[in-house]
């Protein structure tokens, strides 16, 4: 099964994807991604030696395979049937907490990060993603946008931040954007055909965070929070530094966020 782009999840309706249960928390979790991912199918095995010899089979039948577990247990199952990266299927574990979405195998070649991104906008997690090439990237960008917005415009808005920004493309981790925005197919399609993974905030989050950025009355009126760009790339980057305030583009708001290094000692 050759996969063809790093993007290979980002269209998922067309992927097949296999969900891993062996446990009831782990099964609540199951149900939730299924109910999101409607092509997917869940598996709950009851004993070691037949997850094992699930495993094995739906290396060669899945695009990706969702373990509902521990990342110890997933290690030891999958290591037997690991080929290469251009082969193998994305593989994401989630804990039987739902804290944590993490990139296990083939998270670039395979799509194993956009997946991961995936599964935490359905159960409100943290992605993990370590792969050189996604975790060097270093820029997050917020956008806001009004209801109908084309790709188009959704493109030229990213292309402007960049610009403005001076920073490239190829340094862009993540757009993220209010969960409220999640049925925005233009703003889903603008994203894909960059190869951008778009992350959702949850309003609560956004309500809740106390971080310092330009507060809206006009917008909070509107749909419950005081702000969208600046709030989500906040929230969605890790350490961050503001390096561009929202600015508007046509129909879609974003402000632009890089990660600073953490010097320990």
């Amino acid at each position: 099964m050759i996969k063809t782009s790093a993007t290979v999840f980002a269209n998922n309706n067309r992927k097949k994807i296999a969900i891993i249960s062996v446990r009831k928390k782990g099964l609540r979790l199951a149900l939730k991604i299924k109910a999101a991912l409607p092509q997917s199918k869940i598996y709950t095995p009851q004993y070691k030696n037949t997850l094992k010899d699930l495993t094995g089979i739906l290396f060669s039948e899945y695009d990706g395979i969702i373990f509902c577990m521990a990342l110890g247990i997933v290690t030891r199952i999958i290591a037997p049937f690991i080929k290469d990266k251009h082969s193998d299927p994305a593989v994401v574990c989630v804990d039987d907490q739902g804290r944590f979405a993490i990139s296990v195998l083939s998270g670039h070649e395979g799509g194993a990060n956009h997946l991961a991104i995936l599964v935490s906008n359905i159960i409100a997690s943290q992605p993990v993603i370590t792969t050189a090439t996604d975790a060097a990237k270093n820029i997050v960008i917020g956008i806001g946008c009004k209801r109908g917005i084309t790709k188009e415009e959704v493109i030229k808005a990213l292309e402007v931040a960049l610009v403005k920004a001076k920073v490239s493309l190829r340094k862009l981790r993540c757009a993220a954007t209010i969960d409220l925005k999640r049925s925005e197919a233009g703003l889903k399609d603008g994203c894909l055909e960059l190869g951008v993974p778009l992350q959702f905030i949850a309003k609560d989050l956004i309500r809740n965070f106390q971080g310092h950025y330009q507060r809206s009355s006009f917008v909070k009126n509107k749909i419950g929070v005081e702000g969208v760009s600046e709030p989500c790339a906040l929230i969605a980057a890790r350490n961050p530094r503001l390096i561009m305030a929202k600015r508007k583009v046509g129909m879609v708001t974003v402000a632009v966020v890089r990660e600073q290094l953490k010097i320990l000692g």
